[in-house]
């Protein structure tokens, strides 16, 4: 992870910076304000803000004056009962506020998640960093032979340093001609005075999908728990599922009652459908049941199997 001098020292002004409020916080979360988490080779996650705790979804649900006087394990229990039973509102009145650094590729997947406030690094009016994702050997594989949207075998020797060589090259040579037609350089000081330069905002269009950009992303717990459930899911893709490993790290300080339902009846759970169900329910009543007369296509067979520690 890279962070030039400047950036480092407004990270530490910011986190020396301190203020009185009434409002409530959480001292596992201060720690980790401004803190940059690496993700990736340049990446990095960073909370910036946040607003609520596990106090204010109990607040919430009883609609209460204050912050309540209930037992912990009272607490403990309605967080847990509302998760279990996908009541949501509750989460929504916590919000977090993230300063995120992630490949353009991972971005573009990211952005999906429609339920956020973002705002990203303008490359219209200032020059991308020359910062490029470059994938460990062991995340360089092959296309799954069986998943469409997944990965194979992982590619060795001579091959994988053709894709890494092939992947450097072209990111720098692209960046390269970037810099050409801006006729700037990365500080954005004028190569040529005898040229104009392309404008930044079509410039850009020439860099390659692993050059880093950077955004500003706020969002509920309750949206924030949907993303972390597909996107730090295992059959996640590997790129975008570290930054999401990331921020439950940052969920976990900040609402760990929360966090810790989260992980028990999302994150760590699977859902049946109503014949997947009645299947279970046969097998454990002693019946053998094959896929075939199931009423479940192979993939929903496969499926439960493995669910089931059968796979």
């Amino acid at each position: 992870m890279a962070l030039t001098s400047e950036q480092q020292q407004e990270i530490e002004a910011a986190r020396r910076a301190t203020a009185p409020t009434r409002r409530p916080t959480v001292p596992a979360l201060e720690a980790m304000l401004f803190e940059a988490l690496p993700v990736l080779d340049h990446g990095f996650v960073r909370v910036v803000d946040y607003m609520g705790d596990d106090a204010a979804i109990v607040q919430a649900a009883r609609v209460s004056y204050g912050r309540g006087t209930r037992a912990a394990n009272e607490d403990r229990g309605l967080i847990r009962y509302l998760m279990r039973h996908r009541h949501s509102t509750p989460f929504e009145m916590c919000e977090i506020k993230y300063h995120v650094k992630l490949p353009i590729f991972v971005a573009r997947q990211w952005i999906r998640h429609r339920t956020a406030n973002v705002n990203e690094y303008s490359a219209r009016y200032s020059i991308l960093d020359r910062e490029f994702y470059l994938p460990a050997p062991a995340q360089l594989a092959a296309q799954s032979s069986v998943n469409r949207q997944g990965r194979g075998d992982v590619l060795e020797g001579e091959e994988a340093r053709r894709v890494l060589d092939l992947l450097r090259e072209d990111a720098t040579r692209n960046y390269d001609h970037y810099l050409e037609m801006l006729n700037e350089d990365e500080d954005g000081k004028v190569i040529d005075e005898g040229r104009s330069g392309l404008a930044r905002e079509l410039a850009r269009m020439n860099l390659t999908l692993n050059a880093y950009t950077q955004w500003y992303w706020k969002t509920d717990l309750h949206n924030l728990f949907h993303f972390l459930s597909l996107r730090a899911d295992a059959h996640a893709q590997y790129e975008i599922r570290v930054y999401a490993e990331a921020m439950m790290r940052t969920a976990e300080a900040w609402v760990p009652i929360a966090a810790g339902a989260f992980r028990d009846y999302r994150l760590g759970a699977v859902t049946f459908s109503a014949q997947m169900l009645d299947i279970v329910k046969r097998m454990v009543a002693g019946e053998a049941v094959a896929q075939e007369g199931s009423g479940l296509s192979k993939r929903e067979w496969r499926e439960l199997m493995e669910a089931l520690g059968r796979g």
